[in-house]
């Protein structure tokens, strides 16, 4: 999928139980892991976001046909 994942996760046990009226997390230990976790996301996605390029290259979509390579090659004029 070409996406960065970091070692860090979370998970909310009842997380129906967790949100106030106004659809906001209340402050609990959970609370505070999800923002652990979402901190080291933007904290990978600042460090890798000018690596991108570097990232999702992959040999398999570099590599020419051996089809491809004898018509590059063979040309009768450029």
């Amino acid at each position: 999928m070409r996406l960065i994942t970091i070692p860090n996760q979370s998970s909310v046990a009842k997380a129906f139980q967790e949100f106030d009226g106004d659809d906001r997390m209340k402050p609990s230990p959970y609370y505070d892991r999800i923002v652990d976790v979402m901190e080291e996301l933007i904290k990978f996605t600042w460090l890798t976001r000018d690596c991108a390029a570097y990232l999702v290259d992959r040999y398999s979509e570099r590599k020419e046909s051996a089809e491809a390579l004898m018509a590059r090659v063979n040309q009768r004029s450029i």
